[in-house]
């Protein structure tokens, strides 16, 4: 029986890959993502915390809202206390509704990332032309306010077409987080090339960690310490990249931030162990990294 195949990559075992290290030698690279996101109202999906028939009203759209008013700002201000640099995967709406935002990602020099317009919209159900029009639409405006093009794409829930990969290649995207097959970047094919696949997390997620799986606030930092813990004694062994993927409604309330101050404080414990990085970093390395080092293309 021959099995359905993607045919993007194929299989390689973490323990059968050549190695390399970060820069300074270091062996696990650790990046931080922020979610900042803009929701139409009254219309598209909501965050899974009502029935699907509420999933429209006033108290989601507010819920998710208070990221914007108030959870970035809180977040931003315990990264600058740590000197915790960041990766923001914005919806381009962001930069009408809430401007302030995207300058404060700028004055911190965070990198900012493809991520559809609204994430009251998925990307997968669009035919290919629709599709390749809003990585158009995403990147021209990021190119615009930001004065260069992203390197990165996330689509909005993850969501891709059969074509989002090779839409994204032949946009120019460098790497793309949407595919959490691993803990190392590997290469993915394209019809045109190939695109650098980031790891990116689904367990420390704080959507789904905190939102679907229902972890307390320090269930979920204790998640991201032994992730971490168990990710710096395995990268003794290959280089690896532990990320970290936040959404300011989530985990910007107040007493979540309280516990997530703790997960922080012990990554900084660990800064010299560490590559405190980018994605873009991440994929500049790899990029440079002798032929045939990282698995795929």
């Amino acid at each position: 029986m021959t099995l359905e195949n993607h045919g993007r990559y194929a299989y390689r075992s973490i323990l059968d890959r050549p190695d390399y290290c970060w820069p300074g030698g270091k062996r696990l690279a650790v990046y931080v993502a922020l979610n900042i996101e803009a929701f139409r109202f009254g219309r598209g999906k909501g965050a899974a915390i009502a029935p699907p028939d509420q999933a429209e009203s006033h108290s989601v759209y507010s819920w998710r809202d208070y990221g914007n008013r108030v959870g970035i700002w809180r977040l931003l201000e315990l990264f600058d206390e740590l000197g915790i640099p960041a990766e923001a995967q914005m919806n381009t709406a962001v930069y009408d509704l809430c401007p302030d935002i995207p300058e404060a990602l700028r004055r911190r020099g965070d990198e900012i990332l493809g991520h559809g317009i609204t994430n009251s919209d998925e990307q997968g159900g669009l035919d290919e032309g629709a599709e390749r029009s809003l990585i158009d639409d995403v990147t021209r405006t990021i190119e615009r306010h930001e004065g260069a093009r992203p390197a990165g794409w996330m689509s909005p829930w993850l969501s891709n077409s059969a074509v989002t990969v090779d839409l994204l290649e032949e946009a120019g995207y460098r790497y793309f987080m949407d595919w959490t097959c691993d803990d190392q970047p590997i290469w993915m094919k394209t019809r045109g090339g190939r695109i650098l696949s980031m790891p990116y997390p689904i367990e420390c997620n704080d959507t789904r960690g905190v939102i679907w799986y229902g972890y307390t606030s320090g269930e979920f930092t204790d998640m991201l310490i032994d992730g971490f813990d168990e990710m710096l004694r395995q990268s003794e062994g290959q280089p690896l990249v532990f990320p970290i993927s936040l959404h300011p409604f989530v985990v910007g309330r107040p007493y979540r931030i309280r516990q997530l101050r703790r997960a922080f404080e012990h990554l900084k414990r660990h800064r010299d162990d560490i590559w405190l990085a980018r994605p873009r970093d991440i994929c500049e390395h790899v990029e440079n990294l002798p032929p045939g080092t990282v698995p795929g293309g």
